[in-house]
């Protein structure tokens, strides 16, 4: 199973888990671990990670990591976001959060990407098809360290966000570096995975993702702690312990 989770393509995974996802729910289901974006709990997550893998990362049911269950927590309990009328883009839409934001009838809701079977719009982050200031909300999580030109894929991140608007872009961020690492002559799929983590990253980034996001003209907090959280809710929602959620705000 772990070997089948890793070898997998993620689209070809998203797939297939709507066929087999009731099964899975159902053979996983006790009340040990919860997905606080479902509220569906089971005995056990699976483990999940390409260099290393993490135990108890991968929710059988809905596919959600624990970064994906952190930003589900700070989207429901820290911000208004899911009750107001927004327009959205989402930029390779996860599939744990496509069909709850789907379901907002508040909010007009687009998908984005150039592979994924969930996207509306098949298009290049670099060159989005969308007008100035047409979105209210971005997401683009886990995008950018696949992206050569990543400053240029944020210029137009920042283009199609609206004066006020929030874009919200997690990456993989090791903020034990000051710097990012980037090295374009790295193509070969395994030594990209020794070096920065998966097959099809091209950095790793450093604490400086933060100023590179400013540099760009945004306004950018890192949110690390989520109000009401225990240490039980940590365990029990399998709860990244050094995640940062950066949110990006347009002045």
């Amino acid at each position: 199973m772990k070997w089948l989770l890793n070898w997998l393509p993620r689209p070809l995974l998203i797939r297939l888990s709507i066929w087999f996802r009731p099964l899975v729910k159902w053979y996983f289901k006790v009340n040990k671990f919860t997905d606080p974006i479902d509220g569906s709990s089971y005995r056990k997550f699976l483990p999940y990670g390409y260099q290393n893998l993490r135990e108890n990362a991968l929710c059988p049911g809905t596919l959600s990591l624990e970064r994906h269950r952190f930003l589900w927590l700070y989207l429901s309990r820290e911000t208004n976001f899911l009750t107001r009328s927004l327009k959205v883009l989402h930029i390779a839409p996860e599939q744990v959060f496509y069909t709850k934001f789907k379901a907002l009838n508040n909010w007009t809701y687009t998908t984005t990407d150039l592979h994924s079977p969930l996207a509306d719009v098949k298009a290049d982050i670099c060159a989005l098809p969308f007008k100035n200031e047409d979105y209210d909300l971005i997401f683009c999580n886990h995008v950018l360290e696949h992206i050569p030109n990543d400053q240029k894929a944020m210029n137009e991140l920042y283009r199609v966000l609206k004066k006020g608007g929030t874009l919200i872009a997690q990456v993989p961020l090791d903020e034990s570096r000051d710097t990012t690492f980037e090295d374009d002559s790295i193509t070969d799929t395994k030594e990209r995975t020794r070096i920065f983590g998966q097959y099809d990253h091209v950095r790793i980034y450093g604490i400086d993702y933060y100023r590179r996001l400013e540099k760009t003209g945004f306004d950018v907090t890192a949110i690390q702690s989520i109000s009401g959280l225990s240490q039980t809710d940590f365990v029990r929602y399998a709860l990244p312990k050094n995640e940062r959620i950066p949110v990006a705000v347009k002045p």
